[in-house]
Formats: structure tokens, C-alpha cells, sequence
């Protein structure tokens, strides 16, 4: 059984990787302002799904065979630096729309589905869990330890993305919102495409 010495730094390194504002935690709050908590609660929890994909597979060792195979590994970049500019043009279109206050009340499923392959187009999510499970785990870990620290760190991930939607569809950050709206959509429109241009430089990186 794992003991908790061994499941506290795995789940701390975890938490900070995160929490830190990237990609994943910009599109929640960016949903969840400008669609509703209903939309950012849907987005983020396709968000966790795809993050936790990434958990199960670095468990099982896909991590290490993707990171030994470049081929493989450019074609989830270039996917993942595409599906970033493709949010970014959506995010400058919505800059110059008129603003509708009324929350999105379309399928939930769409904004799953967005969450979700938003994250399984980030390679980098991969990695980051490698280096959080060899916080804790070493080669000796039972199969029970790697499958208890993975469900933690999922946990943690959708509690983060739940944490930003219903932050950012709260009232100060929707009334910020409607008062910098064009603003706002075209940083993140900006910020998208910065993520895109890094994945695309590290796509081709030797």
C-alpha cells in the first residue's frame, strides 16, 4: 500500500503544474465567461477527461515510448499547435461579434468534446505527468500505488478546471467581462496563438 509520505509530492507537484495559467485553464475561464457556468462546467470536465487519458497512459508507459518516437510525437504537436490557432481565430471572431448576455444553452456535449481535445492535443500534458508520478512512485511501485496516485492527480485536475469555471462565471468576473469584452477576446485570441507558435517551434526542434 502507499503511504502517504510517498502521495503528498506527487500530488503537490501535480497541483502547481495545474493551476499554473495555460492553454487548458485560459479556454475554462474564457467558456465559462463568455457562455456560462453551465458551458465551463461541461468544457472543464472534458478538460479532466482528457487530462486523465494522459494519467492512464503515462502510468501504463506510453509517456516514455512517445517521447522515443519523434515521428509521433511532431504529429501530436503539429495537431495540438493546429487546434490552438483554430481557438485563437475563434476567439478573434468572437471580438468583433455583438455580445449576447444570455448563457450559451447549447448540447453540453460540444463543450465536453472541445475540453477534451484541447487536452489530448497537448503533449506536454504527458509529460507532466511523468515528472509528478517520479515525485512519488519509482520502479518498485505496485500496480495499486500507480493507479491510487493517478485517480489522485485526476481528481486534482478536474477539481482545478471546475475551480475556474465557476470562478469566471461569477458575477466581478462576468461584469469585467462585459466591460472589456473586446479587449479581453483579443488577448486570448492572442495568448492562444503564442501556445500555438510554441508548439509549432518545438514541433520541429532538435
Amino acid at each position: 500500500m502507499m503511504d502517504l509520505a510517498s502521495l503528498l509530492p506527487i500530488a503537490a507537484a501535480f497541483l502547481v503544474v495545474t493551476v499554473s495559467p495555460g492553454p487548458a485553464n485560459l479556454g475554462c475561464a474564457f467558456v465559462a465567461m463568455r457562455h456560462g457556468r453551465r458551458a465551463g462546467v461541461h468544457f472543464g470536465q472534458g478538460l479532466a477527461a482528457g487530462l486523465a487519458l494522459w494519467g492512464v497512459l503515462a502510468a501504463l508507459g506510453f509517456g516514455a515510448v512517445l517521447a522515443a518516437s519523434e515521428v509521433a510525437l511532431m504529429v501530436l504537436k503539429l495537431l495540438g499547435a493546429g487546434y490552438l490557432f483554430w481557438l485563437a481565430w475563434q476567439s478573434a471572431r468572437a471580438a468583433t461579434r455583438q455580445y449576447d448576455p444570455a448563457p450559451m444553452t447549447g448540447d453540453g456535449q460540444r463543450w465536453f468534446r472541445q475540453g477534451l481535445l484541447l487536452n489530448l492535443s497537448n503533449p506536454k500534458a504527458v509529460f507532466a505527468w511523468m515528472a509528478a508520478l517520479a515525485m512519488g512512485l519509482d520502479a518498485s511501485a505496485s500496480p495499486a500505488a500507480v493507479l491510487l496516485a493517478t485517480a489522485l492527480c485526476a481528481l486534482i485536475g478536474l477539481a482545478n478546471y471546475l475551480g475556474w469555471a465557476l470562478v469566471f462565471s461569477a458575477g466581478p468576473a462576468l461584469r469585467v467581462y462585459r466591460r472589456l469584452r473586446r479587449g479581453i477576446e483579443s488577448v486570448v485570441a492572442g495568448l492562444f496563438a503564442l501556445a500555438g507558435f510554441g508548439m509549432l517551434r518545438a514541433a520541429f526542434a532538435r
